[in-house]
């Protein structure tokens, strides 16, 4: 072959990869899906996309197409470099063989020597068939790659379209995963395999949509309506994260010139909820909090946040649900999202105000015990900055696995509307004098009332001042409300140089 029409062959290849069938394409348009390249275009700066194997075919199709239904390469987010591939649905359906295996392969081992944050757009619809045993082959070197870099590089997925059978567990096992409302679905097994195996009858957007999966199952963590959407939640995310385990978060300008106001958000009444969400708006810089998985277990809060400009973690209860308990779904929930902070080197915040962990035959039956020890495992565990203020109640062992100075904490405060406690007034006195109250039941009800009341006052008096557990050293300081951001910004600024080295081990056994 001469130079000349070797060059036209490549042009012809380019233009092919660059561009698609155009009827492949209209489909694609008229699911309200868009391209991969466009959404490329999207996420990535300004022509700052350079592909990588864009010629690359299958070897074992005789219908060669260049890419092989998957873009990758490399490109910039607001100035930071990340890898990328996308999935391209009017190829082959985005489906993996083994070229398109080794495209991601390749740019996942790009990513991880190069250091910076590996992004996958979903698309595809699984193993390719006619490929046999090479698809299967090509989800098991992805599914190693995502767990050997677990840790070392960020990862984040973005589903946009369908991801189904084995290909559900390479999302699965990175940090973040993005579904936008009414293309995304994620699941094993389909409709129509469950209606014959089961005899139950679901839609694909019921069984595996993105609300399915960011309310009830908890495998997404952020939902968007449309996909620039999506790709604006990716962008907000990244500006939390460093680039890899050995590199900072980045520090950001922060305007310093309004005050907290943290006055009216907690109730007198100890029995009456609120939104933590206030509290957090006030302690984070200005609009700054990204929340994670905030419509599954909402009785937990987890998100990013900066403090004077530098990322944070932010893990607090919820008092407007469920009254701030901790469940099995708020404990995995939690204890993920610390494991990740962890790893990256982000700072810690808690922020408590719990009642105790949720009580309930369902709850003891489905493993609260071996749920609730996640949480208590991920801080124990966590090496980074650690900062608790407990705003409200922090009872029994609750008090313990919510950012204790037993499981390392670096500062712990409390406000004065603290309670601190194995329990809480009422289940305390019922415990504590049982035979009070019985004799006390033959002078009447109100008699028995009031001496109930003044059981509790007395017991709130001696053992739910914050007071007690600063004298021990439980907690470094009672500080008031309008103090919490300032003390918190201290706290930090002392750990930010924090050098701590877990015993020398393989790993420890998390109870999973």
């Amino acid at each position: 072959m001469s130079a000349h029409s070797a060059t036209d062959k490549w042009k012809q290849c380019t233009q092919q990869a660059l561009t698609g069938k155009s009827e492949r394409i209209a489909a694609q348009t008229a699911a309200g899906k868009l391209t991969a390249r466009q959404r490329l275009e999207l996420l990535l700066d300004h022509d700052s996309f350079c592909e990588t194997d864009q010629l690359v075919v299958s070897p074992i199709l005789q219908t060669k197409e260049p890419t092989d239904g998957v873009v990758t390469g490399f490109g910039t987010i607001n100035g930071r470099k990340v890898a990328i591939y996308a999935q391209d649905f009017t190829i082959k359906g985005g489906s993996l063989g083994m070229a398109h295996a080794q495209k991601i392969c390749k740019i996942m081992d790009m990513a991880a020597s190069i250091g910076c944050p590996i992004i996958g757009l979903i698309d595809s619809g699984g193993a390719r068939i006619d490929e046999g045993i090479h698809g299967l082959s090509g989800y098991g070197a992805i599914f190693a790659r995502n767990s050997k870099y677990s840790g070392i590089i960020p990862q984040i997925s973005a589903i946009l379209g369908p991801c189904a059978g084995g290909a559900v567990y390479s999302p699965a096992l990175t940090d973040f995963i993005f579904m936008t409302e009414q293309i995304s679905q994620m699941f094993i097994t389909g409709p129509q395999v469950i209606e014959q195996v089961t005899g139950e009858i679901i839609t694909k957007e019921a069984l595996g949509g993105a609300q399915a999966h960011t309310q009830r199952s908890g495998v997404a963590h952020v939902v968007s309506a449309t996909e620039q959407e999506c790709f604006e939640q990716v962008k907000q995310l990244l500006s939390y994260l460093p680039d890899n385990y050995k590199m900072h978060p980045p520090a950001l300008p922060y305007d310093d010139t309004s005050p907290s106001r943290f006055e009216n958000i907690v109730p007198e009444n100890v029995m009456q909820g609120y939104d933590m969400n206030r509290l957090i708006g006030q302690l984070v810089d200005s609009d700054s909090f990204f929340q994670i998985q905030p419509n599954f277990a909402s009785n937990i809060i987890v998100g990013f946040g900066h403090i004077q400009g530098y990322s944070v973690g932010i893990v607090a209860n919820q008092p407007s649900c469920k009254a701030g308990t901790i469940d099995i779904d708020a404990s995995v929930k939690a204890a993920r999202f610390i494991r990740f902070c962890d790893s990256f080197g982000i700072p810690i915040v808690s922020l408590v105000d719990v009642p105790g962990f949720l009580c309930g035959v369902e709850q003891e039956h489905g493993g609260i015990i071996r749920h609730g020890a996640k949480l208590l495992y991920a801080y124990a565990t966590a090496t980074v900055p650690k900062i608790t203020v407990i705003i409200r109640k922090a009872f029994g062992g609750a008090f313990i696995v919510m950012g204790s100075k037993q499981l390392g904490a670096d500062f712990n405060f409390a406000w004065p509307t603290a309670q601190i406690a194995v329990l809480g007034p009422q289940a305390a006195v019922s415990i504590l004098n049982r035979r009070k109250l019985a004799q006390a039941v033959e002078l009447g009800k109100e008699a028995t009332s009031q001496l109930r009341a003044e059981l509790e006052a007395e017991y709130s008096q001696q053992y739910l001042n914050p007071l007690v557990a600063a004298q021990h050293g439980y907690i470094d300081g009672i500080i008031e409300p309008s103090q919490t951001r300032n003390q918190i910004a201290k706290a930090l600024e002392i750990t930010r140089s924090k050098v701590q080295a877990l015993p020398a081990r393989r790993h420890g056994n998390i109870p999973l």
